[in-house]
């Protein structure tokens, strides 16, 4: 009897230390210091100021930050600082499938249902991941993580998902509600 009770003791012991060492690399449990860790931003970004052609943002803007576009703990959004007029953002039918209604920001968090970067849904609504963000969801759990869409101030057709976990946002599509 007593050795069933050690026998258990030490797997229990090893289970948590297996846990703790996933959390403590930022990934899969998400976060590093000033980005992610279930911060949810107030709002979504600001529209950039017009200029010619944007600069490749440099995204990693602090030693342990993803080199994603992401949102600091403070709300300030980094990697939105592309222009109006860059050509990635440009949709010949924006809005296509109609318009999101289900709700944006803090106020609504949703759960991801399942898919994937080209197909994934909560709660019946689908959407698709720009092919020129697909690099930035490596880690995104698309049958559990939680995620807030916010509009796009500066192009017409897009939303933001942010992925709170990780502290990532990426540049999506409504495909429509099913």
């Amino acid at each position: 009897m007593k050795w069933i009770l050690t026998f258990f003791l030490l797997l229990a012991v090893s289970v948590f230390g297996q846990e703790r060492a996933k959390g403590d690399q930022g990934h899969p449990s998400g976060g590093v210091k000033g980005v992610g860790g279930g911060h949810i931003p107030a709002r979504g970004p600001a529209p950039a100021r017009p200029q010619a052609q944007a600069p490749a943002p440099k995204l990693a803007d602090k030693k342990g930050h993803p080199e994603a576009p992401h949102v600091h703990t403070n709300d300030k959004w980094i990697g939105h600082e592309q222009g109006r007029n860059d050509p990635r953002f440009h949709q010949d039918h924006p809005w296509e499938h109609g318009r999101f209604t289900g709700g944006f920001g803090r106020g609504h968090v949703w759960r991801l249902g399942g898919g994937g970067p080209d197909r994934f849904w909560f709660n019946n609504f689908y959407w698709s991941v720009a092919a020129f963000d697909l690099a930035y969801v490596s880690g995104w759990l698309w049958d559990s993580d939680q995620i807030v869409i916010y509009e796009d101030p500066d192009h017409d057709g897009w939303y933001l998902a942010y992925n709170p976990r990780l502290g990532i946002y990426v540049h999506v599509v409504y495909l429509g509600i099913s």
